[in-house]
Formats: C-alpha cells, structure tokens, sequence
C-alpha cells in the first residue's frame, strides 16, 4: 500500500506545519482512501457558546473537502448580557487554544454581541482578540454580512432575528446595519419568542416567506445560534433575492480569507461572488 501524500495548504508550509491528504493518490492508483475530515487546505476555527450546537455543525456542513472545523466552546448563559461575552477572559482564552492549532482563520460566533457592542467597539474586539491569536484572522458575523451585502448591491435589507433575542437586541442589530449605510426595512425577531432551542427549516421557511417585504434586496438571517443554511436554496428561488445567514457568511468570509480554490454550492449566491 503507497503512503498518503503530504501536502501543504497556502501559507502553512512557512508555518512549518505538514497537513496529510486523504483524498489524492500519485500516478494514476485510483482514489482509495475515503474522506476523513482533514484539513489539508486549512483549518478554521470557531469560538462559540458552550450551549450552542449549531455554528461547528453548520460550517462541517458548508465546508469544501480539505477545509477543517475546529471549535473552542465558552461557558455562558445564552440570556446574559451579550456584551458581556466579547468581554469575558474566557474568550481570550479560548482564541489562545485555538491559535495553538494553526488556524488560518477564526470566527466568533456570536452576533448578538456585535449588535450590543456596535460597529466601533466590534471593531476593537477584533483588534483585541486578533492580538490573543498572534495575528490569525478573526471574522466577526456583522462585518462579514455588511461586506457580503455590499459586494451583492444590496441597499434596502430586511434582519429576521432568532426568537430568544430580545427586543433591545433587535433593536440594536437594526442600529448597527443602519450605521453602516443600509436601509433596513424589515427588523423582527422570529415568532413566537421562546428561549434558546433549535428550529425547524420549515418553521423558518414559511415565516421569513410570509414576513419579507417585497421593496427587501436581500435577507440576513441573524443569531449564530440559529439553524438556517438548510433554507437558503429553497427561500432564494421563493423570494428571488440574496438570503444571508450568520453562520453562512462567517464561513464565505474565512474561505475567502484561505484563498478556497472550491465553494459550497446549493447554499445562497453569496459564495458565487467573484473576489
């Protein structure tokens, strides 16, 4: 049996760290070995909530074959403050454990901190935990979806919210894209409100269909804590306009970022943007 072939991603082979591929054999041996999750063209980490399930699973979903998903879990209470989260030494702690494994990128998952901070405090947490990781990009949700709207000519946007934010934290989440030049014409959370639990593709589907107003250029679905990639092939072909969520958009950022050769398909145009 022929050993694996090593191989480096962009940028690593200065790092000093070989990356096995699982998925190419020399010469022409058809393929033999099966997929096993390596991340031979890059890891990507994530730092997210303790309770949180969705963010690592939604980006293994998305992810192209050779990138990885790496998750460093904070303990928090999803009704706290969520400003509270950016600050807490935990998440610089966590950033730190992610670093260790040689990210090339790393997502905070946690929108709802973006919207209570505001564009220029999110912009010194970035700075802040960028420093924790020795450099090793850090995407925050908010600035990615502000430059995925910009770069689709989306001007007039409508926010769909989680059902467990609150309402100071939808408002704040209707101010922040606000400040950054869009028209927001519609800012709801999903109804009826409950606490932090998973929803069904369904339930969203058919609210954000009946909920969107027509004058929308595109939808972002807030909340890192909320599953939604499943609906975004089916919400674009309904509403015939970009459909954004947290999650997708993190992971469009850091693919980017690595210079992914390949892009998720069936998951929203955003990952047919040209660079």
């Amino acid at each position: 049996m022929k050993r694996r072939e090593f191989i480096s991603g962009v940028g690593l082979c200065a790092a000093g760290i070989p990356l096995v591929s699982s998925t190419r054999l020399a010469g022409t041996e058809h393929e033999r070995w099966q997929r096993d999750g390596v991340g031979s063209l890059a890891r990507i980490g994530v730092l997210t909530p303790d309770f949180d399930p969705v963010p690592e699973s939604e980006m293994w979903t998305l992810a192209p074959q050779g990138i990885s998903i790496h998750a460093s879990r904070v303990t928090w209470q999803w009704n706290h403050d969520p400003r509270e989260f950016a600050e807490a030494l935990q998440v610089h702690n966590a950033t730190e454990q992610l670093a260790a494994l040689k990210p090339r990128a790393i997502v905070y998952a946690f929108t709802s901190s973006s919207y209570a901070l505001g564009p220029q405090a999110e912009g010194a947490l970035r700075a802040g935990l960028e420093k924790r990781s020795q450099g090793i990009p850090v995407i925050l949700t908010c600035q990615a979806a502000t430059e995925a709207l910009r770069l689709l000519q989306a001007s007039r946007v409508a926010l769909i919210q989680p059902p467990w934010f609150s309402e100071e934290v939808n408002a704040k989440g209707r101010d922040y894209f606000r400040s950054q030049g869009f028209d927001v014409v519609l800012c709801q959370l999903l109804t009826p409100t409950r606490p932090f639990t998973e929803v069904a593709p369904s339930e969203l589907y058919e609210w954000v269909r009946a909920n969107v107003p027509r004058q929308a250029e595109a939808v972002f679905i807030g909340g890192n804590g909320l599953r939604a990639i499943g609906t975004v092939q089916a919400l674009e072909q309904n509403l015939g306009k970009p459909v954004l969520t947290a999650n997708q958009v993190c992971l469009w950022k850091a693919l980017r970022l690595v210079s992914a050769t390949s892009m998720p398909t069936q998951y929203g145009r955003v990952f047919t943007l040209s660079r």
